[in-house]
C-alpha cells in the first residue's frame, strides 16, 4: 500500500481553557471515502480544518502529501469579497481549462455566474463553493455538512458526482443516506479521541452502540471496584496504614482512571409541550391555485388533513413548497379555491432560518423570552437552567451570548423555544439542519408521538421515511400530488422517475438520464393509465438492461482490482487517468442502466398486480 494522503495523530487542541481534541487521529488513503461522525460540539469541523491546515493544533504529528490538491468546503462559505459568483469561483484558477470546468459545475449546479454574492441565499452559496472546488480536480476533498441547504436534486446531483469522482473524500454529514451512498471507512470523533470503523456509515451506529454498551460495562465494573476499596479504605485502614499504602495508591490510581474514561455524553431529553386538542379536521383545500405573475405555483390542489398527520412537503427550491404551507395555513390569499382550516388551532413553527436569533443574546434569554428566569412545560415550570440541561447545554452557558454557539448549538437553542411553546400544530422548516445524529433520532421520536398534527419541509430523505405519514410533493408547473406514506413509499409509487420530474421543477439542474422508452396511455381525466402489459419493447429493454449491468459491474470490477496497487498511481499516472476516466464513464452508464430497469421494474410489477 502507498503512502497516505494525509496522517494527523495525537491531535490535541484545547479553546478557552477546555480540551476539544484528545489525541484524535486521522488518516486518509487513496481510495478512502471517510464518514466522521460525532455529536455536535464534539470537535469534527475543528479536525476537519486542522486536516486543511487553517488551524493550529496545540500539538500533533502531521504528513501531507507533497504536491497533493486538497479542497475543503466550510459549513459557511464566504462569498463577500467578491462581486459576482463568477468572481469568486474562478479566481483561484490560471488554467483555462479549470475556468471553463467551473462554467461547467456552475451551470450543472444551476447558476450562470452573474449572480451577484450580496444576495445568494445559503442554497446558492453552497453551489457556488460546490462548484469552485469540484472544477479543481482535487486529489483531496474535505467537505463539511455538504448538502445543508441544497435541494433533493442537487443532493441526488452531488452523490453521484462524488461517487464516481477519483478524489479521496473526508465527510461530515447528517444525513443519514447520503453518508450511507457515499462512505467505506467511518471515524468517529468521541471524547476528544477518534476510533475507525473500516466500513461505510450503514455499519457505524450497530457497532458504536455495542462500544458504548461495553464502555458502560466497563465503567460500571471500575465504579463497583472502587467502591469496594473506599469501603476497605474507610473501614479498617487506620491501624494498618505502612502496610496497605501500596493499596491506598491503587485506589487513587483507580480514581483517576475513572476520571480519564471516556465518559458517554448525555442525550437531548426533548418533550414538546402540549395546548389542548384541535379538531378532527385540521385543514380541508379544494382546488386552490396561486401564480405570481406568468408563474404558476399551485395550480387545482386538493388536500385534507386530519388530526395526527405528518405532512411531508417535498420539493426543489423554488418550487412552491413555503408558498403553499402560507396557503394552507391561511397565511396567503389564494387566487382561486377555497380554505377550511379546523377549530382550536395552536400553531408552532420552527424556521430554518437562524436569523431571527438575535445573536448578541444571552442564551437563557432566548429561552425564557427576554423575562423571568423560569419555563414552563406542559403545566410544569422548571427553571431556565434545568430546562437547558435537557438539550444538552452547561449551567454556565446560560449567560452567554448565542454568537459563541456552534451552528447544531442554535439548532438545539431554536428546537428549546419551539417545543416551550403550546402547540397542537408544529410548522417545521429544515428542522434537521445542523443537528447530529443522535439529536435527529430523538426529533424523529417526538415527531412520531406527537398528538397533534405536524407540516414538514425537509430534503432529508431519511428523516422523512422516519417520520411523515404522507408526501406532498411538486411535479412540475404548480401540480402538486400527495402520495401515503414516507420518500421511499413515495418513490415506488411513481410512475415516472423522480429525479426528472424534480429537474423540470426547479429548470436549475439538467437531467442527463438516458431513458428507455416505456408505453403509456392517457385516460380522459389526463392521468396516465398503464397498459395491461409491457410493450415487446420494454421487454427488450429489459432483457438488454440486464445485461448491460452485468457487464458493467464487471467492467469496474477490474478496474477497481487495478486500483488496488498502491504504486499505480505513481509508476503508470498515465494508466491511472485513463483508467480513472473510464471508471467514471463506467459508474454513470451503469447508474443510468439501473434507473432505467428499475422504472420498467416497477411498471411490470404494477402491469402485473
Amino acid at each position: 500500500m502507498g503512502s497516505p494522503f494525509l496522517t494527523l495523530k495525537d491531535v490535541h487542541l484545547t479553546f478557552g481553557g477546555t480540551p476539544l481534541l484528545t489525541g484524535a487521529d486521522l488518516q486518509v488513503n487513496i481510495s478512502d471515502r471517510i464518514g466522521l461522525v460525532g455529536r455536535n460540539g464534539c470537535g469534527k469541523s475543528t479536525l476537519l480544518k486542522v486536516a486543511a491546515g487553517i488551524i493550529e493544533p496545540d500539538s500533533a504529528e502531521q504528513f501531507l502529501q507533497p504536491g497533493l490538491r486538497v479542497q475543503y468546503l466550510p459549513q459557511e462559505p464566504d462569498l463577500r469579497p467578491y462581486s459576482t459568483v463568477s468572481n469568486y469561483v474562478e479566481c483561484v484558477f490560471d488554467d483555462k481549462e479549470d475556468s471553463y470546468r467551473a462554467r461547467f459545475f456552475l451551470s450543472e449546479l444551476g447558476l450562470s455566474g452573474s449572480e451577484s454574492t450580496a444576495h445568494l441565499s445559503g442554497g446558492e452559496a453552497r453551489r457556488a463553493a460546490l462548484a469552485r472546488i469540484l472544477a479543481s480536480k482535487p486529489d483531496l476533498l474535505l467537505l463539511d455538512e455538504p448538502t445543508n441547504h441544497l435541494d433533493l436534486p442537487a443532493i441526488r446531483w452531488l452523490e453521484n458526482e462524488l461517487l464516481v469522482s477519483s478524489s479521496a473524500i473526508v465527510l461530515i454529514s447528517h444525513d443519514r443516506y447520503f453518508l450511507e451512498k457515499l462512505t467505506n471507512v467511518t471515524v468517529w470523533l468521541n471524547g476528544g479521541r477518534s476510533l475507525i470503523l473500516n466500513k461505510g456509515f450503514s455499519a457505524f451506529e450497530a457497532w458504536r452502540d455495542k462500544k458504548l454498551e461495553q464502555e458502560n460495562s466497563e465503567n460500571y465494573r471500575l465504579n463497583k471496584k472502587i467502591a469496594r476499596e473506599e469501603q476497605w479504605l474507610h473501614g479498617g485502614i487506620s491501624g494498618r496504614r505502612k502496610r496497605n499504602v501500596k493499596r491506598v495508591a491503587e485506589l487513587v490510581n483507580l480514581r483517576q482512571e475513572r476520571k480519564n474514561a471516556s465518559q458517554q455524553v448525555g442525550s437531548v431529553s426533548m418533550v414538546a409541550s402540549l395546548a389542548k386538542s384541535s379538531s378532527k379536521l385540521v385543514v380541508e383545500v379544494k382546488g386552490l391555485s396561486k401564480a405570481f405573475g406568468s408563474s404558476v405555483v399551485i395550480k387545482n390542489f386538493s388536500l385534507r388533513v386530519a388530526r395526527g398527520d405528518r405532512v411531508g412537503l417535498v420539493g426543489p427550491n423554488g418550487a412552491g413548497k413555503t408558498t403553499l404551507l402560507k396557503l394552507l395555513l391561511g397565511d396567503m390569499q389564494a387566487d382561486s379555491g377555497s380554505i377550511r382550516l379546523g377549530s382550536n388551532l395552536e400553531i408552532v413553527s420552527l424556521d430554518q432560518n437562524r436569523e431571527i436569533l438575535n445573536l448578541e443574546e444571552t442564551l437563557a434569554n432566548a429561552l425564557v423570552g427576554g423575562s423571568g428566569d423560569t419555563v414552563t412545560i406542559n403545566g410544569q415550570t422548571r427553571h431556565v437552567t434545568s430546562y437547558m440541561k435537557d438539550f444538552l447545554f452547561l449551567p454556565e452557558q446560560a449567560r452567554s451570548p448565542l454568537k459563541v454557539l456552534s451552528g447544531g448549538e442554535r439548532a438545539r437553542v431554536m428546537l428549546a423555544r419551539a417545543f416551550a411553546k403550546p402547540s397542537n400544530l408544529l410548522v417545521l422548516d429544515e428542522p434537521t439542519n445542523d443537528l447530529d445524529l443522535e439529536t435527529l433520532d430523538l426529533l424523529q421520536e417526538i415527531i412520531a408521538d406527537y398528538p397533534g398534527t405536524v407540516f414538514l419541509i425537509s430534503h432529508d430523505r431519511s428523516f422523512l421515511d422516519r417520520t411523515v405519514t404522507s408526501v406532498v410533493i411538486s411535479e412540475g408547473d404548480g401540480c402538486w400530488v400527495k402520495y401515503p406514506g414516507g420518500y421511499s413509499d413515495m418513490l415506488l409509487q411513481r410512475s415516472s422517475n423522480f429525479s426528472d420530474n424534480e429537474h423540470k421543477a426547479s429548470g436549475s439542474i439538467p437531467n442527463k438520464l438516458k431513458k428507455f422508452p416505456t408505453t403509456t396511455l392517457k385516460s380522459k381525466s389526463g392521468y396516465k393509465k398503464n397498459l395491461r402489459k409491457l410493450s415487446f419493447k420494454d421487454k427488450y429493454a429489459l432483457e438488454q438492461l440486464s445485461k448491460q449491468m452485468e457487464k458493467l459491474n464487471s467492467e469496474i470490477k477490474d478496474i477497481e482490482h487495478d486500483f488496488n496497487d498502491a504504486d499505480l498511481f505513481f509508476k503508470f499516472p498515465e494508466r491511472f487517468k485513463l483508467l480513472s476516466s473510464r471508471l467514471k464513464i463506467a459508474q454513470n452508464e451503469l447508474l443510468e442502466a439501473e434507473e432505467a430497469w428499475l422504472e420498467l421494474e416497477i411498471k411490470r410489477e404494477k402491469l402485473e398486480g
